[in-house]
């Protein structure tokens, strides 16, 4: 068999979703619009980039839950690594020169939008790790303050501030610094972007007790994540004492 077990096959899956909704905000986080109607000097303005965080920060909790730190941890590095080999393979994309036809995107076209792609790459690479760290850290405090319980609080929670902090981080590198936003601009943008995202994060609490409810029918066991937690805590202890 490809997969040893029933939990494989569901870290496979929230894994893909993992990767594939992170790859997918780099590819298309480039794109601003403009969002509701005009308040004070002008619009509120937001990457179309952010939709798919909130599905990976959820998926982060949903392997925290059943995987642990670690579990965490490991996609989060691999995704880093697919993330800058997707930076690596624009660059050379770019280096090559476009067909000469008619139907061909031109070097300026493919530019223009993977270009300013490459600059959210950069950015979201730091902010995807340093969100995930601190959003693991947040989940876990929650977790441990209530014993387990108000499994809401600790999803909500932890992304409260894990994007937050994501917001601020890679709109800072990727527009801010570059110049390609002005400083009102870019707290408008990140300020707008967050809500958005906290809005979305709420909007899903529920599917994270579907989800878990789907997983440990699947698991056939509804108490197999918490043993598998507490298999990953005492990992964690013992390697913080060595």
């Amino acid at each position: 068999m490809l997969f040893n077990s029933r939990r494989d096959y569901v870290f496979i899956i929230l894994a893909g979703i993992f990767i594939t909704n992170a790859v997918v905000a780099e590819m298309i986080g480039a794109k601003l619009i403009q969002l509701g109607p005009y308040f004070g000097k002008g619009p509120f303005i937001m990457s179309i980039g952010i939709i798919p965080w909130p599905v990976v920060f959820l998926t982060t909790d949903i392997i925290n839950e059943y995987f642990g730190t670690k579990g965490v941890r490991q996609l989060s590095f691999i995704t880093a690594g697919l993330i800058s080999y997707t930076f690596i393979l624009l660059f050379f994309a770019m280096l090559v020169r476009s067909a000469p036809i008619s139907a061909s995107v031109t070097d300026e076209q493919f530019n223009a939008v993977f270009g300013q792609s490459m600059w959210i790459i950069v950015g979201s690479v730091v902010a995807f790790l340093t969100s995930q760290f601190v959003d693991v850290f947040i989940f876990w405090a929650l977790r441990d303050r209530t014993g387990g319980k108000m499994m809401w609080l600790r999803s909500t929670g932890s992304t409260v501030i894990s994007q937050l902090v994501d917001t601020f981080v890679v709109l800072g590198i990727a527009f801010w610094l570059p110049g390609k936003m002005t400083t009102g601009i870019f707290i408008n943008t990140a300020l707008t972007d967050y809500s958005i995202k906290l809005i979305i994060a709420v909007a899903l609490t529920p599917v994270i007790y579907i989800v878990h409810y789907a997983i440990d029918k699947y698991l056939g066991n509804t108490h197999s994540h918490e043993l598998i937690v507490k298999s990953a805590e005492q990992s964690l202890h013992h390697k913080v004492k060595e």
